[in-house]
C-alpha cells in the first residue's frame, strides 16, 4: 500500500492481532491499514465514549500548553479555528472565557462547513491528526486556512524508536490510524511550506 500523506511506498511494520500497521519508507510514519479503518457510525460512537467534559479539571490542565502558548501570542483582535474540536470543545471554551475570538468544526459533532471558507489567525489540532484518513489532504486544508504569520497548534503523541509499538497504549484506541514521527512533521513542513516547526514535549507548532 502507498502512504496517506507522502504517497511513497510502505512495508509491512508490525501484525498484531487482526490488524496489520505499515512504515512509510519516505516520510516515516506508521499507519494502519485501511481495512481496519471503521465506519463513520462507529468511529462516531467511539468518540462519544470519549469523556471531553469542558468542566474537568484533568482534561484543561491536558490541553493547556495549547491554552497557554495562544495567551502568551494572540489576543481577542485575532480570529482562531479550534478543527475537530470534539462533543466537548475545552480549548474553545476555556480561550472564549478569556474573550477570544474562536469557533469550531468537527465532522461529525459540527459539521460547519462554511467555516472552512474563511481564514484564521491560530489553529488548534488538539489529539485530532492521528485520525486523519487522508493526512495529506488535512494538512493542506489547515496550511489554506493559516493567515500569512499564522500558526498551527497540535497535539498528539509521536512515535519513535525507542517505543514497542506492541505495547503502546496509543495504537489501542481503533480511531488512530496515522502515527507521527519527527520526520514526519518534518516531511509536512516543507512539503506544505510551513516556515516554521517547533516540536516540544507537549506541543506541536507549525507556522505560516
Amino acid at each position: 500500500m502507498q502512504c496517506s500523506l507522502c504517497d511513497s511506498k510502505t512495508m509491512l511494520f508490525v501484525h498484531i492481532e487482526e490488524r496489520k500497521f505499515f512504515s512509510c519508507t519516505k516520510c516515516k510514519a506508521i499507519l494502519l491499514h485501511p481495512l481496519h479503518y471503521l465506519s463513520p457510525e462507529e468511529e462516531k460512537e467511539r468518540y462519544l465514549l470519549h469523556q471531553n467534559d469542558i468542566h474537568d479539571i484533568g482534561y484543561q490542565n491536558f490541553v493547556s500548553p495549547i491554552v497557554q502558548s495562544i495567551s502568551k501570542e494572540y489576543n481577542a483582535n485575532h480570529t482562531g479555528l479550534d478543527f475537530g474540536s470534539g462533543s466537548g470543545p475545552v480549548i474553545t471554551s476555556l480561550l472564549t472565557e478569556k474573550g477570544y475570538n474562536i469557533i469550531t468544526y468537527d465532522p461529525f459533532f459540527d459539521p460547519n462547513n462554511s467555516t472552512l471558507e474563511n481564514k484564521y489567525d491560530y489553529i488548534v489540532c488538539c489529539e485530532v491528526m492521528e485520525h486523519f484518513y487522508n493526512p495529506s489532504r488535512e494538512f493542506s486544508l489547515l496550511f489554506s486556512l493559516l493567515n500569512p504569520g499564522g500558526k498551527l497548534y497540535c497535539k498528539t503523541s509521536l512515535y519513535n524508536k525507542n517505543i514497542d509499538f506492541r505495547s503502546w497504549w496509543y495504537k489501542n484506541d481503533p480511531t488512530h490510524v496515522f502515527f507521527y514521527t519527527k520526520d514526519t512533521l518534518l516531511w509536512i513542513k516543507n512539503r506544505f511550506k510551513f516556515k516554521l516547526l517547533e516540536i516540544r514535549e507537549d506541543l506541536i507548532i507549525f507556522g505560516n
